[in-house]
């Protein structure tokens, strides 16, 4: 901070720890510098106070200060180590092996959650480390007792003091008459402490089974974090050997309690064999050791041993594998474990075979067999100072030892009572300073009403002072002044926050003085008891003999130099439990050390008794000697060999105060600071609902509102003492000593370091002007004068409604507690705002006021006090919170009338703060409270001057006003509730209000100074003891009066905005109207002219109604007849109505605009979805002819294309006339002011003008030595030249620039001309050329006027619409997104469409077309050719054709391939018929046509009731083919529907269109196709039936032979037995080999001399053996045509005789001569007369 103070005395820093695994945990998490700088309650100024939402984890070194934030918002997850991933943050190569496990995936925990709880303990002092362990333990977080030293080689501490801030109510369970509520503190109430250790490995987590103990199985609380939960399971590096615990509290419920009693939980992290230490500590300080025992080693067998001799009680949990017994050392399977080691029964439990749950009902169960009455109680002050005897520093050191016996001197003489404590040692705050008040009010209020003083007053006042001026300084306020003087802030700290601990715990002692925790525990027996003394006294001597006994609260040591400290010890044996010889002696030694006398020493030991110890130990004893002998208790705390450093080095933390507050320093290690770690000593878990039995229902004194003690006494007390001892020296000036003469100082120094500063004594409702005025006179000359703004932010709350906490819990600041004192008084706290929020609050300083003790009385004196302090506090205030308790019950209208009248006294006298509204619940009660009050706050917002300068500021002030429920763990005192899972989110939004309304309250008025501060103290301060308000302050009817007429005026404002919105409904209605109209200027202006002036006037004469209602009601009422209200009234009248009519032209105008804005977005997007369907339609008639897939960018420049068109095109709304010539000079003034150029302002005055086309560089633009220097060469020509051309590069580019942002469809900005100037600076600063600054002026000036005219030109189009400009940009990517989906869906159904046309539709159709075309053909060409229908005339047609033909290549071919010659003259004759027939495309156009309607039928009815509709395509294609086949006939190939390629979903409408579509252009390329010349082969491949094999088939005859000369058979008739050839051939027509015939050879030699004979002789003897070799052939000669047809062969055989034999390669055959001479005709007419005759 910027404030500072003297410097502190100089102080030894702890040394830095060595490097080790512990030092880079700390460095891991940037704690390495608060290791010698530890962190301290200042620290939570800046992590949580200011803090307004949760800290974003980034990296692994925001984890402390996020724990810390969380746990002071009671966050339950405050210990959670996870942060962002460390592959964002943390390079890899800097990782550690458990960060690349965890830095990757769903983990995100980078240390062991345990291992930053303790890290952050380290790094603390011991005052923070006491406001975190309070925290922690509202979180039900187990807290710190042994931390670990980052130093292996030091000690560890034994934190003590933290846990003297721990302080709860607990309700145990015995009989009736002792169940009242008990109240104590951690550290010195004597409870059972059970300890848990673990040796060996376990299976189970131990933690997570202590869980299930202290809360029970179905609590989701994690007191102790186990490897189960988030981060768990990395390995510590800090915490082991860690020992912390938990503390369970019993709520009297036996239906929910575990224990009846309260009980402390121990638990050491890490093996206890690695530890043995604090195994030692643990055995001998606890009453019951549980040891989770794995599989042991010998060592683990001795450490074992030891337990049962150091141990009160030893429970061991056997957790050891059962399946590797044989190697175990220590097993307990063995049934006489119990009795080898001395245990009694049931002291072991089996474990192995349990889970945590399980084992934890069984450990519960053994446990409380032993509660409450077979366990000794121990505190943990006393295991403090056996930890010191083990060699563990204790954190209360030499510095805590002095201040700790500073406060017995101060508070000695409290045993006789606070009463008469108060009445001796603090007698100013007696009936004379109250009466003093008194008086002085009267005479103010005789003065105001200008009557003449009372004589008998002033005789009374003047007997009260000259009573007065005879006081002297008590002792006890001697020594606590002389406390506060001190130079050693840490001592001061110390010294306060040990008094305000021992007034809490003496106020906790009295109140349980007749509430004895374990009264009836041993009633029945006194050797029981006197066994229990025994015990409690010797527990450890079995193990240390010269230990002291656990059940004394602690010692006290005392240093005889620094380096040889002697521990003198109390020791309380059993037959001393009064103060004996041993003890005398003790008290002689300190008394020589300390220079105190021994009766006063004495008397420190003789009030400090414990209650429940005292009632314990002589229950059975003589009372009347018990009662003259105390006990004695806890006077100095024991002292480490090595101190706590916090203590050990005074000065090293000094920078903070109490509550974290004004860091006046600007260094932290050379300035003097002073930290006062306060707990909050009455915080608790908020109470948990069970539908059985409720502890709020039990215990009437947790749940209800706690009524002060009036004799209670307070740190405050004191404090207000000496305040009254400075305000003394007014009355007697030569009362004031130097010390006195510097309590302001003091003062300063207190409220600086956080300890509030009473502004106003509400037990005597008096202020001490002359004390405060000094203290902030002082405070003022502290502080830099040109950082003392301030603003006031108070909470006001009657006592019940933890005004403290709340505060508290919002800024962690410490306020006291009236609500269980009877403090009642106005205190204030200063704040320092950082940095970042002054420009918004524009002040400097947060003064928090909080009143305490509000309306704790109804007597009728408190009550007229309870106005006095309400109105000094609100008139006081910038900010006023309302803390409302749901406690308030009957007490409410008395609390109301209090609060109201202060508003409204404030009100009257011109000043109004803004009110927030607190709801400590959603309760019926609460939620009507908080309503009454906010309509009274907001009626009371109104101002009633100045209406036409601060209308924005009135509605401001009205909209502030609003409720904020936080359901706070203040609740009930318990710890054992727990915490209101919305709390830390309900605080922050509360925080939000706050900090809004003081960012309100800078534009609503400026911040003040601490001289004003105080003047407006005196000033409402004097107006209340005048009792100058026009409402008494002893009046309630007022305000009473006043609230019911707010509450029935919002009622007629909530009827009068219905009607309002009724008819702004109709107006509404009307503007929709329009339409098409709606973008039609005239008509527009012309309705919404009309409709606001009936707006207003319909407001007007609803207004009017409300205040003639009003009217009539001030009338009416006795109680408001008075002027008082009435302008306050009638202005929010005046309010209201303007803040509706504005509302309703705003509105009016937002729905005309609206309107025209929907009407130009929708005819927007009707062109824009032309554009884009003609663009899709283009593009898939593209893709379609191109068969091109478009890719993404394609589609994106096609569709930008459309956009820019769009937008160039579209008719945007033109705006109103609005010149931005204004901007664009105000831009270039602020331009010209930065570069140091406001010579040249004027230049500015240019700017909107006409100028030259052209710029031209000038004489002007360059120095006078410049021009000098070139005035030889051409007159500076070149350097004008150069100039010129730089000129020109700059306008060139600045041209584009202005181009480019014309281009945009965004409207003009102001940003276009800074960018713009800050490229010719760019430019100009690159280009080295010898110019003035003129020039730069004059080029800036030139392009600005250039580019204004373009870029009004922008505005102008765009202005109007420019929401709607921003609404089509902001939505352009959609419209881009629904243009790409829309071609690839419509590009998919155009591909589907193809491929099933391609691969169902096409093959279907050919199919149907050519299936019958073959047999057509057949059909034609028989019907045409004769020959061709039957085989014979197909023969004969073959033989003529082949004499005719005359070719000896055919001859061979019909000869020795038959068949195939056949075959291919029938396809020559196909092929032939086919080019000369016109039948063939009339049959094809026929099918093509019945086919393709078929088709189109088929998906006409399939498309019945799916227009629109997106369906998937494939079964509606499956439908289509089933119809097409049921209907049409048809066969349908369908195959490839199977798979997966037609199942997509589309609009089946459009795919049938895209079908169809494709469907009529496959048949005009197939009428196309028809109508070409075809190829007639590729014609026949298509057809099904081949026209050649069918025809063949038909003429194909008897497929037998000849087996003597391979003639056909000529048999037509089917199934014939006998075949017979018509024409035998001759005998050279075949090659001699292929005859069958035997003896063939023998007759060609016999008739080789008679050629004539041969031929004949030859087939007479071969028909002669054909009936023997060939019965089914009918071969005969004497058949007479058998002769005839030989003449056709004879013919073909002689005219190629030659050639058949070079063809055989055989000698030619001897025909006869006869053979030669038959001519063709011959042959032909032979052929012939064979066929006819084989007919006949």
């Amino acid at each position: 901070m910027s404030v500072k103070l003297p410097k502190r005395l100089s102080s030894k820093k702890k040394k830095p720890p060595k490097d080790n695994a512990q030092v880079e945990a700390l460095n891991k998490l940037g704690l390495e510098a608060f290791w010698t700088t530890p962190l301290d309650p200042a620290s939570m100024l800046d992590i949580s106070t200011w803090a307004l939402e949760n800290q974003s984890l980034l990296e692994p070194k925001d984890l402390p200060n996020a724990f810390l934030q969380r746990l002071w918002l009671l966050s339950p997850d405050a210990r959670s180590p996870c942060c962002k991933p460390l592959h964002d943050v943390v390079n890899n190569d800097n990782k550690s092996s458990e960060e690349m496990i965890n830095g990757f995936g769903e983990s995100q925990c980078v240390i062991n959650p345990l291992d930053l709880v303790t890290a952050v303990f380290m790094s603390a002092n011991t005052f923070l480390q006491q406001e975190m362990t309070a925290h922690m333990m509202q979180c039900q977080f187990a807290v710190p007792l042994v931390l670990p030293n980052i130093d292996p080689e030091e000690p560890s501490r034994f934190l003590l003091w933290p846990l003297r801030g721990v302080v709860s109510q607990w309700r145990s369970h015995f009989p009736d008459k002792n169940r009242e509520v008990h109240e104590g503190n951690l550290a010195s109430t004597y409870m059972p402490m059970v300890s848990c250790v673990k040796l060996g490995h376990c299976g189970v987590s131990k933690s997570q089974v202590l869980n299930n103990v202290i809360n029970g199985l179905r609590s989701p609380s994690e007191t102790f974090l186990h490897r189960g939960m988030e981060g768990g399971q990395l390995p510590r590096r800090l915490s082991n050997g860690l020992v912390e615990i938990g503390w369970y509290l019993p709520t009297g419920d036996t239906a929910r309690d575990i224990f009846p009693v309260p009980v402390v939980i121990s638990n050491l992290r890490g093996d206890a064999s690695t530890h043995e230490k604090y195994l030692r500590l643990l055995c001998q300080a606890s009453s019951a050791v549980v040891v989770f025992c794995g599989n042991l080693r010998e060592k683990e067998k001795q450490l074992l041993a030891s337990c049962k001799l150091m141990a009160s009680k030893l429970i061991l949990i056997d957790l050891s594998d059962t399946e590797k017994n044989e190697n175990r050392v220590v097993g307990f399977a063995d049934q006489n474990l119990e009795e080898n080691m001395g245990l009694p029964g049931g002291s072991v439990l089996q474990g192995g075979a349990l889970n945590e749950e399980e084992l934890a009902n069984r450990l519960c169960d053994a446990l409380k067999d032993l509660l409450p009455d077979k366990l000794k109680l121990v505190t943990l002050e006393a295991a403090a100072k056996l930890a010191e005897e083990l060699g563990l520093n204790v954190d209360e050191g030499a510095v805590c030892k002095k201040s700790m016996a500073t406060v017995e001197e101060v508070l000695k003489g409290l045993d006789k009572g606070s009463a008469q404590f108060r009445e001796k040692q603090l007698p100013l705050q007696g009936p004379l300073w109250s009466k003093l008040g008194e008086i002085e009010k009267e005479e103010r209020k005789q003065r105001h009403k200008g009557e003449e003083i009372d004589r008998q007053l002033q005789q009374e006042k003047k007997d009260i002072l000259v009573e007065l001026r005879s006081y002297k300084m008590t002792s006890a306020m001697k020594i606590f002044t002389d406390a506060l003087f001190t130079t050693d802030k840490v001592e001061r700290t110390c010294f306060l926050g040990w008094m305000k601990l021992k007034l809490q715990l003496l106020q906790t002692e009295k109140q349980n003085s007749s509430q004895d925790l374990f009264t009836n525990l041993q009633t029945e027996k006194k050797d029981g008891m006197l066994e229990q003394c025994d015990e409690l006294e010797n527990g450890a001597d079995d193990y240390l003999g010269d230990s002291d006994s656990f059940c004394t609260d602690s010692t006290f040591e005392e240093e005889q130099t620094e380096e040889q400290p002697v521990n003198t010890e109390l020791q309380v044996s059993e037959q001393q439990f009064e103060i004996g010889h041993e003890s005398e002696h003790i008290l002689q030694e300190y008394t020589e050390r300390t220079t105190e006398p021994q009766s006063q020493q004495k008397e420190h030991l003789e009030f400090t008794h414990d209650p429940v110890i005292e009632q314990q130990l002589y229950t059975m004893s003589n009372e009347k000697e018990i009662q003259g002998e105390g006990m004695i208790e806890n006077i100095v705390c024991s002292e480490d060999h090595i101190s706590d450093p916090a203590f050990k080095d005074q000065n090293c933390n000094l920078e903070s105060g109490e509550n974290g507050t004004l860091n006046c320093q600007g260094t932290q290690q050379d300035e003097p600071e002073l930290t006062l770690a306060e707990s909050d000593l009455t915080t608790s878990a908020q109470q948990e609902t069970y539908p059985d039995v409720s502890f709020e229902h039990q215990v009437s004194s947790c749940s209800q509102p706690f009524e002060p003690d009036s004799s209670s006494l307070g740190l405050e007390h004191f404090l207000r003492e000496m305040g009254l001892i400075f305000e003394l020296t007014h009355i007697s000036p030569s009362s004031g000593s130097q010390n006195v003469l510097r309590l302001p100082s003091i003062a300063t120094d207190l409220l600086l370091y956080g300890i509030p500063l009473e502004l106003m004594d509400g037990d005597a409702s008096n202020i001490p002007i002359h004390w405060l005025g000094c203290v902030f006179a002082e405070l003022r000359r502290r502080l830099p004068q040109e950082q003392c703004r301030t603003r006031v932010l108070t909470n006001l709350g009657v006592h019940h409604a933890w005004n403290a906490e709340v505060l508290s819990a919002l800024f962690g600041v410490k306020f006291p507690e009236g609500r269980t004192r009877s403090t009642r008084g106005v205190y204030m706290v200063a704040l320092c705002v950082p940095d970042n929020l002054r420009k918004d609050m524009e002040c400097d300083f947060l003064l928090l006021i909080d009143v305490e003790g509000l309306c704790s009385d109804n007597k009728r004196n408190t009550l007229l006090y309870d106005n006095e302090m309400a109105t000094v506090a609100t008139g006081l205030s910038d900010v006023l919170m309302h803390n409302i308790s749901s406690h308030a019950g009957s007490e409410w209208e008395t609390n109301f009338t209090v609060v109201v009248n202060a508003l409204l006294r404030i009100k009257e006298c011109g000043s109004m703060p803004i009110c927030q509204l607190l709801a400590q619940d959603e309760e019926l009660n609460s939620v009507l409270q908080a309503s009454q009050l906010k309509r009274v706050s907001d009626m009371l917002q109104t101002e009633t001057e100045d209406r036409e300068t601060n209308n924005a500021d009135n509605h401001n002030a009205k909209t502030s006003v609003c409720i904020t429920c936080v359901k706070g763990p203040w609740y009930n005192m318990s710890l054992s509730e727990p915490i209101d899972t919305q709390y830390s989110k309900a605080v922050l939004n509360l925080k939000k209000n706050l900090f809004g309304s003081l960012k309100k309250c800078a534009a609503k008025s400026e911040a003040t100074g601490l001289p004003e501060f105080m003047n407006r103290l005196c000033t409402v301060w004097d107006a209340v003891r005048a009792d100058s308000f026009s409402i008494g302050l002893q009046d309630t009817d007022i305000a009473l009066a006043f609230s019911l007429l707010c509450t029935e005026l919002s009622q007629w404002e909530n009827s009068f905005m219905g009607h309002m919105e009724s008819w702004l409904l109709g107006a509404a209605k009307k503007i929709f109207a329009t339409k098409a109209k709606a973008l039609d200027a005239t008509i527009q202006n012309d309705l919404l002219i009309e409709l606001k002036d009936e707006g207003r006037e319909e407001v007007k004469t609803e207004v009017d109604n409300l205040r003639s209602k009003v009217e009539s009601y001030l009338l009416k009422d006795d109680h408001l007849k008075m002027n008082t209200f009435k302008p306050v009234l009638m202005s929010n009248m005046d309010d209201l109505q303007e803040r509706v009519t504005k509302e309703i032209i705003e509105k009016l105008e937002t729905v005309t605009e609206n309107h025209c804005s929907s009407t130009q977005l929708n005819k927007f997007e009707t062109l824009l979805g032309k554009e884009k369907e003609s663009k899709l339609n283009a593009l898939i008639e593209k893709s379609k002819t191109t068969k091109v897939l478009f890719k993404d960018t394609e589609l994106e420049e096609e569709f930008e294309c459309v956009w820019s068109d769009m937008l160039s095109n579209f008719d945007f709304r033109p705006s109103e006339t609005e010149d931005i010539t204004a901007r664009v000079t105000d831009i270039m003034k602020e331009n010209l002011i930065s570069r140091g150029l406001q010579k040249h302002m004027k230049k500015t005055e240019v700017m909107g003008q006409k100028q030259e086309s052209s710029f031209y560089v000038s004489d002007e633009h360059f120095g006078y030595r410049s021009r000098l220097k070139h005035m030889f060469e051409d007159n500076n020509r070149l350097q004008r030249l150069e100039a010129q051309q730089v000129a020109c590069n700059i306008i060139e580019e600045c041209n584009q620039f202005v181009a480019d942002k014309v281009s945009l469809p965004a409207d003009f900005s102001d940003s276009y001309i800074t960018v713009l100037l800050q490229n010719v600076e760019k430019s100009l600063k690159e280009k080295s050329i010898e110019i003035r600054s003129a020039f730069e002026v004059d080029l800036k000036v030139y392009l600005c006027n250039t580019a204004c005219q373009d870029f009004q030109k922008l505005h102008d189009r765009y202005a109007k619409d420019r929401e709607l400009l921003t609404c089509i940009t902001a939505a352009k990517s959609m419209y881009l997104a629904e243009f790409i989906y829309q071609f690839r869906k419509r590009d998919q159904c155009q591909r589907l469409a193809q491929v099933f046309t391609s691969m169902v539709v096409k093959p279907t159709v050919l199919d149907y077309i050519y299936k019958p075309l073959g047999m057509q053909i057949v059909e034609e060409i028989q019907g045409h050719a004769q020959q061709y229908r039957s085989p014979s005339t197909f023969h004969q047609s073959l033989l003529e054709d082949l004499i005719k033909e005359d070719c000896f290549e055919s001859f061979l071919e019909y000869l020795h391939s038959y068949d195939n010659f056949r075959l291919r003259k029938i396809q020559e004759k196909v092929v032939s018929h086919l080019s000369e027939s016109t039948n063939l495309d009339k049959w094809r156009q026929q099918r093509l046509g019945k086919i393709v309607g078929k088709f189109a039928a088929a998906v006409s009815e399939t498309a019945e009731g799916t227009n629109g509709v997106l369906s998937d395509t494939k079964p509606l294609l499956e439908r289509v083919c089933l119809t097409l086949e049921r209907d049409g006939d048809v066969d349908v190939t369908r195959t490839s529907l199977d798979g997966p390629l037609f199942s997509i979903t589309t609009e089946w409408d459009r795919f049938i269109t895209c079908l169809m579509e494709l469907l009529a252009a496959m048949r005009l390329d197939l009428v196309q196709e028809f109508s070409q010349n075809a190829d007639i082969t590729q014609l026949l491949q298509c057809l099904s039936i081949q026209p050649q094999d069918s025809l063949f088939n038909r003429v194909r005859g008897c497929d037998k032979q000849c087996p003597l000369c391979k003639a056909p058979c000529e048999l037509l008739e089917m199934g014939h037995e006998f075949h017979r050839a018509l024409l035998h051939r001759p005998k050279g027509m075949l090659p001699h080999d292929s005859c069958s015939l035997s003896g063939s050879s023998s007759l060609e030699s016999t008739t080789e001399g008679d050629p004539d004979q041969n031929e004949d002789t030859y087939m007479s003897v071969v028909c002669r053996g054909l009936d023997s070799l060939y019965p089914e052939w009918s071969i005969s000669l004497e058949d007479p045509n058998c002769q005839m047809p030989n003449a056709y062969w004879r013919y073909v055989l002689a005219r190629f005789n030659d050639r058949f034999a070079k063809e055989y390669k055989q000698e030619p055959e001897k025909i006869p001569e006869e053979w030669k001479k038959i001519t063709k005709e011959e042959a032909l007419y032979s052929l012939k007369e064979a066929f006819l005759s084989a007919q006949r």
